[in-house]
């Protein structure tokens, strides 16, 4: 399956810069089996079926990006991709030349110092001269998704975390953004409708936001990313299955998460937690999840390959199609998509 199946033609105009005023307020296309139908996201409890549990991936965005300067004056830019000791991270770093193990950086006008350890694949391990996470919370910078183009605004720190995000879980460099539509009055809806909800917990990383540059998509190899799947989702998926409820995914990450513990016990889903690679494209054999709540993608990303995956790629093709039409917002403060896999009964 070649790159280029993946691409679509997006005016500038509709990639949405700045989140709505209200989180519920965005636009809903639905894919059903019958079609395409134009709801607004309040609407989605009635889309749904009393007994339908929805997992919701319950990381929070760092603070992550840091400016600061190499001890020849040049400018750096680091990006933390991963915590692995209380000093000590896994970074991006964009710089006019690459730093050699041993060099040193520093941040917040010299209040903070880093030293590169080592290269570690295509990222950078840096040793803080204080704890990592007291400096991202002093001088970081949430993370927006560069495809936005806009200077991060003071708004961006409440906009860009999911309502139901848990601080201990702060570990993500990019928002887990199905999960920004909801607020605690569409909570309350889909609850009065009938609906369960569970958790998962996976970290995004910097890599969603890598480009496949393979033209033969089974050549592109994913950023690894940790996760969590508990045993209590797993139970409540059990439950869910045994009343003939639907597992309703929200978010691609929510999909990784399930799929991946799945995968790892021989697709049978079990709790696990760990380092997960997954990559879904279509052919891929579906474990876990029967409907699909997401964001609209980039063109040619791994994401709209997973869109494509669990809805087929001609049908999603042409809903993405239908949404420029239609003028829909895209990206991660855009509108949104429900779409229900074939073969599975969504009758409400």
């Amino acid at each position: 399956m070649q790159l280029t199946d993946f691409s679509y033609e997006l005016p500038d105009e509709l990639i949405a810069r700045f989140p709505l005023a209200e989180r519920s307020a965005s636009r809903l296309l639905h894919l059903a089996a019958d079609g395409l139908q134009h709801r607004m996201v309040r609407d989605l409890a009635s889309l749904l079926q009393p007994g339908d549990l929805l997992v919701f991936n319950d990381t929070r965005v760092l603070a992550a990006r840091l400016f600061g300067q190499k001890s020849s004056g040049g400018k750096v830019e680091v990006l933390v991709e991963r915590i692995v000791a209380d000093d000590t991270a896994l970074v991006h770093l964009r710089a006019s030349k690459s730093p050699k193990p041993g060099a040193r950086l520093t941040f917040a006008e010299g209040k903070v110092r880093a030293d590169m350890l080592e290269r570690v694949d295509d990222l950078f391990k840096l040793k803080f001269s204080r704890p990592v996470r007291e400096v991202l919370a002093e001088h970081g910078e949430m993370p927006l998704p560069p495809y936005l183009g806009r200077t991060v605004e003071a708004s961006d720190s409440e906009r860009y975390q999911t309502v139901y995000s848990k601080p201990e879980k702060t570990a993500s460099v990019a928002a887990p953004t199905a999960g920004l539509h909801f607020d605690e009055a569409l909570l309350a809806s889909l609850r009065e409708r009938g609906c369960d909800f569970a958790y998962v917990t996976l970290h995004v990383g910097a890599g969603t936001f890598q480009p496949v540059r393979a033209a033969d998509i089974r050549e592109h190899r994913m950023h690894a990313e940790w996760l969590s799947v508990p045993p209590e989702t797993v139970e409540a998926i059990r439950r869910t299955r045994e009343r003939g409820g639907r597992v309703v995914a929200v978010g691609t990450t929510s999909v990784r998460a399930l799929e991946s513990a799945a995968q790892a016990h021989g697709g049978e889903l079990q709790a696990w937690s760990g380092d997960t690679q997954i990559f879904i494209y279509p052919g891929y054999d579906w474990r876990v999840v029967d409907v699909l709540f997401t964001n609209f993608h980039l063109p040619e990303s791994t994401l709209l390959m997973l869109v494509s995956a669990f809805a087929g790629r001609d049908r999603v093709m042409a809903a993405y199609q239908a949404a420029v039409e239609n003028r829909y917002r895209f990206f991660s403060y855009g509108d949104a998509m429900l779409l229900e896999r074939p073969g599975v009964n969504h009758a409400v």
